[in-house]
């Protein structure tokens, strides 16, 4: 059972970055594909960003291309740098993991799931 931590959430000014940071206890992510997604009180879960095993593939959601960048290091960690961050980014973000991504919908693929941590972006 792979666990995911993330860390790195917090309050934020509009215009503000945040890293997020997503890691496995005991456990390398290098061998898996890593999403990031995000859940808004009352919203539906939404795919952010997905990278795969090899680092040689990514997925954006479409509204967040050119803010948001998805990276991994060669100890398996996965990150999400998060710029020019707006209210409507106010979300708990949470990592998942699985053998591969779809750009159709991120979430199918990924078998373990974090429970997250909190963005809220405000003045």
């Amino acid at each position: 059972q792979v666990q995911l931590v993330e860390s790195g959430g917090g309050l934020v000014q509009p215009g503000g970055s945040l890293r997020l940071s997503c890691t496995a206890s005991d456990f390398t992510l290098d061998y898996y594909a890593i999403g990031w997604f995000r859940q808004a009180p009352g919203k539906e879960r939404e795919g952010v960003s997905c990278i795969s095993s090899g680092h040689d593939s990514t997925y954006y959601a479409d509204s967040l291309k050119g803010r948001f960048t998805i990276s991994r290091d060669n100890a398996g960690n996965v990150y999400l740098q998060m710029n020019k961050l707006k209210p409507e980014d106010t979300a708990n973000y949470f990592c998942a993991a699985g053998g591969s991504f779809h750009s159709a919908d991120p979430s199918r693929g990924m078998d373990f799931w974090g429970r997250g941590t909190p963005v809220t972006v405000s003045s």
